[in-house]
Formats: structure tokens, C-alpha cells, sequence
């Protein structure tokens, strides 16, 4: 994975962050992106609108599309960089778990 931005990066917006949760917005022009990180945490993804995700990974780099209302999760340890794929904004709903 490249640790070279070249792109916008994501808006984050802390919503909640308790003793319980932690839940953050994720707001994306396209092309914007995450940067490389790591989950600490379990999570819970529940798109706002239509995503359309380029997932760059360890491994390579992924594409995966999520309508709005959707949800998935993932374990602790997932590493990647989240980059919007599509030509529109897009944004999600991330829970972490604790």
C-alpha cells in the first residue's frame, strides 16, 4: 500500500464516543480517501448513500459497491485505505465496538 497521498483525504465527523461505542461519520468527495490505517477495533459499516469503495489492502486493492442502508462488518486488525471509487459524494456510518 502507498503511504504517498495523493489523494483528498475523507472528512471524519465524531458522533458518539463512549464506553460502549465509538461512532464516526465518513464523508468522501470523489477520489477522497481514508489513508492507510488499522482497526483497533470491530466495526460496523452502514452506508449513507450508494458507495462504491476502492479498498487498497496488504494484499492489492479491491473493489467493492454497498447501497445505502446497507451494513457489513469486520473484525479488529483489518488494515487498508478506503478510497471512493464512484463520481459522486459519498458517506457511511462506522461503529466501532469496545
Amino acid at each position: 500500500m502507498s503511504q504517498y497521498r495523493a489523494r483528498p483525504p475523507a472528512l471524519a465527523t465524531l458522533l458518539l464516543d463512549d464506553a460502549v461505542v465509538r461512532i464516526t461519520r465518513w464523508d468522501f468527495e470523489p477520489g477522497a480517501d481514508t489513508g492507510v490505517h488499522t482497526h483497533g477495533m470491530g466495526y460496523v459499516v452502514v452506508p449513507m448513500t450508494d458507495c462504491r469503495f476502492l479498498l487498497e489492502e496488504k494484499d492489492g486493492s479491491r473493489r467493492v459497491d454497498i447501497a445505502k442502508g446497507a451494513a457489513y462488518r469486520r473484525d479488529a486488525g483489518t488494515e487498508h485505505n478506503v478510497v471512493n471509487a464512484g463520481d459522486q459524494p459519498m458517506s457511511f456510518i462506522e461503529i466501532e465496538y469496545k
